[in-house]
């Protein structure tokens, strides 16, 4: 039996990685800082894990290596804020690592680092599933944060995998996602009517993906790891959507209002007025760069290994994350005048 630590085990990716490993016998111990509950993208806890209390800012991260004796530390723990200072990330994300690295090492266990696919920085066109070029510049510090990170994984002397997850969005069947992440509060303002346009470069797509594919996509690395070795795997689509989906995803929407796509390199953020114009430069300078890229990441070592084909990430599957989203309270429903009128058009 496969004795796995999860880090991070009660974010969105550890969660459902924890719920598809134990649902298949492996022998997971979950861990977690804040809180006591691990949950799997359905919300439902997890069934069969042991859980620990952990801080990844701690020399072996505050757990005792010599109990726990896994043979795998699948390390998802890590700060998610884009524009958090430098210092900040590299607490969680580099020095975390390291811990955690620490705690493999004096285990002897293998270490399967989940990363993201955007330590590819501001490099664009085909992407390689293989080590950061010392050249790369990056859109912000959670990208360098992150990039670091696989240098002290690699470095390290530990048996180790990298897996590297693009933008995770909902279930590809339903669209269900357990946390929203922070992407969605771009799509949320112009849900809302908070922004009515977005600068879009028309050539930049989005590579996002179901939580389902990466979930399962690390839970198979985890399982195939002694074939895992050494490698660096991107779970991603091969068919991104252009990222003036956005904007063009919330007006297809009846209810909701109509944002217009702009040129970035033809547009006056200053010709709008006070709360949008605020509203607008703090999201640009949050996301503004992945509006304008065209990275294509490539998957085919990660294809090989698992046997796995990213679901159909098209427009369709856009329309079961917006209608999620409403059903789920985070994007505006119909008002009650709005729904009456569907009601009545549908007995019609």
């Amino acid at each position: 039996m496969l004795k796995i630590l999860v880090t991070g085990a009660a974010g969105l990716i550890g969660g459902e990685v924890c719920a598809r490993l134990a649902a298949r016998g492996a022998d997971v111990t979950a861990m977690v800082r804040k809180t006591r509950e691990v949950r799997g993208n359905d919300g439902l806890p997890v069934a069969g894990i042991t859980i620990v209390s952990g801080d990844v800012t701690l020399p072996l991260m505050g757990l005792d290596p010599a109990a726990l004796k896994p043979d795998l530390v699948i390390h998802c723990a890590a700060s998610l804020e884009f524009d958090a200072p430098r210092d900040v990330l590299a607490a969680v994300n580099v020095e975390g690592t390291r811990n955690a690295v620490e705690f493999a090492r004096a285990s002897g266990a293998g270490f399967l680092h989940v990363s993201t696919a955007y330590v590819c920085g501001q490099r664009e066109g085909t992407i390689a599933e293989g080590p950061v070029p010392a050249s790369t510049r990056f859109t912000n510090n959670y990208e360098e944060s992150k990039a670091l990170a696989e240098e002290v994984v690699a470095c390290s002397g530990v048996s180790f995998a990298i897996a590297r997850p693009s933008i995770v969005l909902g279930d590809d069947a339903t669209g269900a996602i357990r946390e929203f992440p922070s992407l969605c509060n771009a799509f949320r303002l112009m849900a809302r009517g908070k922004i009515g346009v977005l600068p879009v470069a028309a050539t930049s797509t989005l590579n996002l993906v179901p939580i389902s594919h990466v979930a399962e996509g690390i839970a198979r690395l985890a399982e195939q790891f002694a074939a895992a070795q050494g490698g660096y795997f991107h779970l991603v689509t091969q068919h991104p959507l252009p990222a003036a989906e956005l904007a063009r995803g919330v007006a297809r929407v009846e209810h909701l209002p109509s944002p217009v796509t702009v040129d970035p390199n033809q547009f006056d953020i200053d010709s709008l007025q006070g709360a949008e114009r605020m509203l607008l430069s703090r999201m640009l300078g949050t996301y503004g760069a992945y509006f304008r890229q065209e990275p294509r990441f490539e998957d085919d070592a990660f294809r090989a290994l698992t046997g796995l084909e990213c679901p159909e990430t098209d427009i369709a599957w856009l329309a079961r994350l917006i209608d999620y989203g409403v059903a789920s309270g985070f994007l505006p429903a119909p008002c009650i005048s709005e729904r009456r009128d569907s009601a009545a058009q549908a007995a019609a």
